[in-house]
C-alpha cells in the first residue's frame, strides 16, 4: 500500500465518508476510503441502524400488552435482554457487510486504520503500529462525531453511560436517568420505560426535542409523561455519586437542588466532532470548538482539504452527512448544477413512541420572521387508517406563507411520521404551493391523508374535521 497515489482520499467510513467513496468512483475518481474501525460509522454500528433494531423489540412487546385491544389474546410473555440486543447487533453487521460489498462493487480502495494529514495531499495510515503513506489531490475529513462529556460527569461505561452501553447493556436497570431530551435521550427513554424500567429524563432546556415546534414538543412530553416516563425540563445535572451499583444524581431546577438515586445514568447531551489527531495543525484547516469551518461546497481553508458531516457542526444527521458528500465530490468533480445544501429542507427524526418528524421552519420561527403564514393541522384521532391501526394520538401541522402559499414547515407526531415526512420534503424542493398540494389525490385510507387534510385546514377548507 506504499505511496499509492489517489484522486480522492476520504478519511472516515461512515454515512457521510462511505457515501462521498462511492459517489467520487462512480464520477471516475481514484477513490481510497481510510476507516479506522467499522464501515458505516457511529449511525450504522452504533446508532441510527441498531437503536431502531431495539425500538422495534420494543413496540412489538407494547402491542404484545394491548392484543385485548385488538380481539386477540395472548398467554405469558416476557423479553430475553440478550437476545433482543442480539438481533440488534445481527442487523449491523448485515448492514457493515452491506457497506463492505458496495464499495467493493464500486472500485474504491478501502485502508484500515487511522489517517493523519502529513501534508499537502499527504496521508499517513497507521493500523497496528505499522504507518503507510497515500497521496491524493482532494482529502475529505468525514470523521464524524462522539459523545458529549462534560467536566466531572464523564461516562464509565458501567454506571454512567454513553449510547454505546445503553445499547449493549449487561443487565437491564430497574431505574434509569437520562440527561438530555433530544432524539437519542428520548428513543432510549422509550425503549427503557416499554421493557418496564422506571425512566426519568431531565433536560436543560425548556422543552424536550429544544429545536422542535413548542406545540409538538408539549404533546410528546404529555404523551411521555401518560406512559410513566417522569419529564424534567429546565432541569441541569450538578453531580454524581456513584455507589457499587447505582448512581445518586444531584439534579437542580430553578435554584433548588434535589437528588435522585438510579441504577444507571444514559448521557445524551449532544455530540462533539473528532477533530483530534488528524494532523490539522499542519495546515490552514480552522476548528472551532471541536468543529472544523468550512464553506458552501464543504472546502476547508485549505486547499484540497474538504470535510462533512459531524464534524462539521449541526446537525449532527447520517442523511444530512450523505448529502454534503454527495454536494462536496460532485463540486470536487467539476459537475454542473450542483447545489449547496438547504439547512430549511433537512428532515427531523425521532424514534419515540410517538414518533416525531419535522421539517423546516417552526411556528414560533416562521412567526420570528414576520409576515402572514398561515397555519393547519389535523389530527389522528380523525383518520379513518389510524382509527383502524389502534393509534389515534397524533397531529399533522403545517405552516405556510398566506402570500405565496410556500410551504414554510410541517410538524407531525404520532404512528409512522417518519416515514411521512419525506412527502413534504419532496414539496418543499420543488417549490410546491399549497395549491399543488390541494389537487393532489391521496390514497383512502392511509395516514397520509392527514398531511393533504393539515393543508387544507390552513386555508379553512379541512373536509374531515
Amino acid at each position: 500500500m506504499k505511496d499509492q497515489t489517489f484522486d480522492l482520499i476520504i478519511v472516515g467510513g461512515g454515512p457521510g465518508g462511505y457515501v462521498a467513496a462511492i459517489r467520487g468512483a462512480q464520477l471516475g475518481l481514484k477513490t481510497a476510503l481510510v476507516e479506522r474501525e467499522h464501515l458505516g460509522g457511529i449511525c450504522l454500528n452504533w446508532g441510527c441502524i441498531p437503536t431502531k433494531a431495539l425500538l422495534r423489540s420494543a413496540e412489538v412487546f407494547r402491542y404484545m400488552k394491548e392484543a385485548k385491544s385488538y380481539g386477540l389474546s395472548a398467554g405469558d410473555f416476557g423479553f430475553d435482554l440478550d437476545k433482543v440486543i442480539k438481533r440488534s447487533r445481527r442487523v449491523s453487521t448485515k448492514l457493515q457487510k452491506g457497506v463492505g460489498f458496495l464499495l467493493k462493487k464500486n472500485n474504491v480502495t478501502v485502508i484500515d486504520g487511522t489517517g493523519k494529514i502529513e501534508g499537502p495531499g499527504r496521508l499517513s495510515v497507521e493500523k497496528d503500529g505499522k504507518t503507510t503513506s497515500i497521496s491524493g489531490k482532494h482529502i475529505i475529513i468525514a470523521t464524524g462525531g462522539r459523545p458529549l462529556q462534560l467536566k466531572g460527569l464523564e461516562a464509565d461505561g458501567k454506571l454512567v453511560w454513553t449510547y454505546k452501553e445503553a445499547m449493549t447493556p449487561d443487565s437491564f436497570p430497574k431505574c434509569l436517568l437520562v440527561v438530555g431530551a433530544g432524539a437519542i435521550g428520548l428513543e432510549f427513554a422509550s425503549f427503557y420505560n416499554e421493557l418496564g424500567a422506571e425512566v426519568t429524563v431531565v433536560e436543560a432546556l425548556p422543552q424536550v426535542l429544544p429545536a422542535g415546534d413548542q406545540e409538538i414538543s408539549g404533546i410528546l412530553q404529555k404523551d411521555l409523561g401518560k406512559q410513566g416516563i417522569e419529564i424534567r425540563t429546565s432541569t441541569f445535572l450538578k453531580g454524581m455519586e456513584r455507589g457499587a451499583d447505582s448512581v445518586t444524581a444531584t439534579i437542580e431546577c430553578d435554584g433548588k437542588a434535589e437528588t435522585i438515586t438510579v441504577d444507571r445514568v444514559l448521557l445524551a447531551m449532544g455530540v462533539v466532532g473528532n477533530v483530534e489527531g488528524l494532523g490539522l495543525e499542519k495546515t490552514g484547516v480552522r476548528v472551532e470548538k471541536n468543529t472544523i469551518k468550512v464553506n458552501e461546497w464543504l472546502e476547508t481553508d485549505e486547499p484540497g482539504i474538504y470535510a462533512i458531516g459531524d464534524v462539521v457542526g449541526t446537525p449532527c444527521l447520517a442523511h444530512k452527512a450523505s448529502h454534503e458528500g454527495v454536494i462536496c465530490v460532485e463540486k470536487i468533480a467539476g459537475l454542473e448544477n450542483v447545489h449547496p445544501l438547504d439547512r430549511d429542507k433537512i428532515p427531523y427524526c425521532t424514534y419515540a413512541h410517538p414518533q416525531v418528524a419535522n421539517i423546516g421552519l417552526t411556528e414560533e420561527q416562521a412567526r420570528a420572521r414576520g409576515g402572514n403564514i398561515k397555519v393547519g393541522s389535523f389530527p389522528f384521532a380523525a383518520n379513518g387508517k389510524a382509527i383502524a391501526l389502534g393509534e389515534t394520538g397524533g397531529l399533522v401541522k403545517t405552516i405556510f406563507d398566506a402570500d405565496s402559499g410556500e410551504l414554510l414547515g410541517a410538524h407531525m407526531i404520532g404512528a409512522e411520521v417518519t416515514e411521512m415526512i419525506q412527502g413534504y420534503g419532496i414539496a418543499m424542493n420543488l417549490e410546491t404551493t399549497e395549491e399543488e398540494l390541494m389537487q393532489t389525490i391521496f390514497a383512502h385510507p392511509t395516514l397520509s391523508e392527514m398531511m393533504h387534510e393539515s393543508v387544507l385546514d390552513a386555508y379553512e377548507k379541512a373536509i374531515h374535521v
